[in-house]
């Protein structure tokens, strides 16, 4: 598969919707977001794997992988992570000692991700990819994002990094995308502009009082389809 920039410009990083709901309404976004989860893990079954702490899916190409918990008591560091190759980053100038500490860099990879909580998780079916991912929505509903405009479902990890899928694979050109926050990386020496497989661009975000606004992101979008 290959990457696509078409509509990078106009991308819209997720807006995450409180998890409480009243009056027993139907936590739409929580219920889309699986039944789309569902659907893209259908799609690329070949990128999905077991992981030490969960669950895997890797993008098309092998460059970069979400990872996600099956039990948040058993998870070391991180609940949900990303993982992508270091090389690109080097090669643009980024001095790994010099990321933060919770930035991870081993075996020619950088991991970050967010640590969502210390549960024991309880199935009551079979342990599945889309299972621990239902366990997610349920107990860590704050995590899970969505954008109405764009169709697109997403997990937070924190620090303006996602890990973003779209509602509708057959309505949207970027039907994967891995969303990160240049500044550590430009604080460490890398030139955003030039790290190779990745787009550096303004995306629309909301800042803390809910008002949209402009916010550079390097991101990683695949076609599917």
């Amino acid at each position: 598969m290959k990457i696509t920039t078409k509509g990078i410009g106009s991308l819209f990083i997720v807006l995450l919707i409180p998890a409480a709901l009243s009056c027993g309404k139907l936590d739409v976004v929580g219920t889309g977001s699986v039944q789309s989860f569902d659907k893209l893990l259908r799609q690329i079954p070949r990128e999905l794997a077991p992981d030490p702490i969960g669950w895997s899916l890797s993008a098309p190409d092998g460059s970069a992988r979400f990872v996600w918990s099956r039990n948040y008591a058993e998870s070391p560091l991180h609940d949900v992570l990303l993982e992508f190759d270091a090389a690109p980053f080097i090669a643009a100038g980024l001095d790994p000692d010099k990321l933060p500490g919770n930035f991870v860099f081993k075996g020619g990879k950088i991991i970050l991700g967010a640590k969502l909580g210390t549960e024991q998780l309880n199935y009551q079916g079979e342990v599945t990819p889309l299972a621990s991912y239902e366990q997610m929505v349920k107990l860590k509903r704050g995590s899970i994002g969505y954008h109405g405009a764009m169709d697109h479902y997403g997990v937070n990890l924190g620090d303006g990094n996602l890990f973003e899928w779209a509602k509708d694979l057959n309505a949207n050109d970027n039907d994967m995308v891995f969303v990160l926050n240049p500044e550590p990386f430009i604080n460490a020496g890398a030139d955003p502009a030039r790290i190779e497989g990745w787009v550096f661009t303004k995306v629309m975000v909301d800042d803390a009082n809910g008002k949209p606004i402009e916010a550079d992101k390097i991101l990683k979008p695949f076609n599917l389809l």
